[in-house]
């Protein structure tokens, strides 16, 4: 926790709740007395034009595309908040577009005509009844989208990287340590072993890529003819011959090219020496996803890095296993073989497949389950900017609903009539949320996600989870407004009317 960074948040609340009071305090200062003493000022005031709105959602889009500054993803933050102003600029605009035509045959019932021209000729209000739910909501649907993209991009790469049935090494939790090495040529009688149909050993080691640097990984494992099919790769590899004579062909992460400025096609020094103390001269041949080092990591044929360092150990175990074979029987073969080549058995880690791709996920919705909470608590500060903004509509439109009871209207149409006009605007509010969630969720996914964790991600969209959001938000919202417009019903009628005169 900082003071200093506290401190700026509550002073930046303040402004902005100070700018935000001064909007409607300077449109108060300009109502007539006489109309503002019956409340019948402000109601004329033409909305606001629609250009300003639109500005700022074309600087979003263009704030979207500039680079970091300091690596922090500042102008996408302030993207956001462009395109967030501007929706909600844009708000009277679309409850026009969606209200403004009623077809050539006038209304039948006259609650549907009486909430429908009112939610049309006072749609600059909408602004202040729906600016609170239409920000939570896009926050929410963009949470929603950057939250199932993150989820099944990291799946896909699960699946890609973890091919094998069976995942051994040495040691505690955490990366495969250099230390923690199996015994020469051990993969080689792990494949030996019953129940086991392939073993596949790799080498992990950090490099020191420069001081002050985060360490980068080589990763020395087999990736054969075909190495789309060993990585996820991010676009096309470049053909191996393009390697000059004495170069190594790898595949770097994507926080190499991020922090580093490795481009593939590029011939690189390694900060490594092979077994004759000369540099290691490589041929990046393209990029690959790594969502388990941030920092970056240099993947390498398994056979090129024996050749170069004359080191053929490995730290890391892959077994593929027979149909009918059983992991533990297996495990406990394997240490007994470990120990009869003088390993010590109780320092193996094993753990399957299926069984290291559930903890992974377990791990991340842990990680990402304080989202859920966040959008709660955004919806229902919405909702509650909803309920005083048509409190204060209520209040004001007392003497309206009481001539209305006067002209026959019942107080269970009244009620009606306001979640009429409600209903008009909040489905404007949706669908200027949901549009807004998107556009912002894509931001998230292809903008501050790699300009701040150097990975890219791809652009999941969920239909059930955004669907069942805004099924929430409309019957909240419409239960909202029924609440707050029974203050109006419970009303004295012929005391409403007769404060008039």
């Amino acid at each position: 926790w900082s003071p200093g960074a506290a401190a700026v948040a509550w002073a930046a609340g303040v402004v902005a709740a100070l700018a935000g009071g001064a909007w409607p305090a300077a449109r108060a200062a300009r109502l007539a007395p006489a109309q503002a003493l019956k409340g019948l000022g402000g109601w004329d005031e033409a909305p606001p034009p629609w250009w300003p709105g639109a500005a700022l959602l074309a600087v979003a889009g263009a704030l979207a595309l500039l680079p970091p500054w300091g690596e922090l993803p500042l102008a996408a933050y302030a993207s956001v908040a462009c395109a967030l102003v501007g929706g909600i600029a844009l708000l009277p605009a679309l409850v026009r577009a969606l209200l403004g035509q009623r077809g050539t045959q006038p209304a039948r019932h006259a609650l549907w005509l009486l909430g429908l021209q009112r939610a049309r000729h006072a749609r600059a209000t909408a602004t202040a009844a729906l600016a609170g739910i239409v920000a939570s909501l896009a926050l929410c649907v963009a949470l929603t989208v950057m939250v199932a993209s993150f989820r099944g991009s990291v799946g896909s790469w699960l699946d890609a990287v973890l091919p094998a049935d069976m995942y051994l090494r040495l040691g505690g939790g955490g990366a495969a340590s250099a230390e923690a090495l199996w015994p020469p040529g051990f993969d080689t009688q792990a494949a030996a072993l019953p129940g086991v149909t392939r073993a596949v050993g790799a080498r992990s080691r950090g490099m020191d890529w420069g001081a002050g640097l985060p360490a980068v990984w080589l990763l020395a494992r087999p990736l054969g003819e075909r190495p789309e099919q060993a990585l996820p790769l991010v676009g096309l590899a470049l053909p191996a011959e393009q390697a000059a004579p004495g170069e190594v062909p790898v595949f770097v992460s994507e926080a190499l090219p991020a922090l580093h400025g490795v481009q593939p096609g590029q011939h690189l020094t390694l900060p490594m020496r092979d077994a004759q103390g000369q540099p290691i001269r490589v041929f990046v041949r393209g990029v690959w996803r790594d969502f388990a080092r941030q920092f970056g990591s240099v993947v390498m044929e398994r056979a090129d890095y024996e050749r170069l360092t004359g080191d053929s150990r490995i730290n890391e175990l892959s077994l593929w296993l027979a149909a009918d074979a059983a992991p533990a029987a297996v495990e406990a073969a394997l240490k007994d073989a470990l120990q009869r080549a003088g390993g010590e058995p109780a320092a193996v880690s094993a753990v399957t497949v299926t069984q290291l791709k559930a903890i992974s996920l377990q791990i991340f919705d842990r990680s990402f389950a304080v989202t859920r909470y966040l959008q709660g608590v955004a919806i229902a500060i919405g909702l509650a900017g909803v309920a005083a903004s048509l409190s204060a509509q209520v209040l004001a439109r007392r003497r309206e609903f009481g001539l209305l009871a006067h002209l026959g209207l019942t107080r269970a149409q009244v009620l009606r009539l306001v979640v009429l006009e409600m209903a008009g605007w909040l489905g404007a509010g949706l669908l200027m949320g949901l549009g807004l969630g998107l556009a912002i969720s894509a931001v998230l996914v292809f903008v501050v996600n790699p300009q701040s964790f150097h990975w890219t991600m791809d652009l999941v969209l969920p239909p059930g989870p955004v669907a069942a959001l805004l099924g929430a938000v409309a019957l909240a919202g419409l239960g909202t407004s029924a609440w707050v417009a029974r203050r109006a019903v419970n009303a004295d009628a012929v005391r409403a009317v007769r404060e008039d005169w």
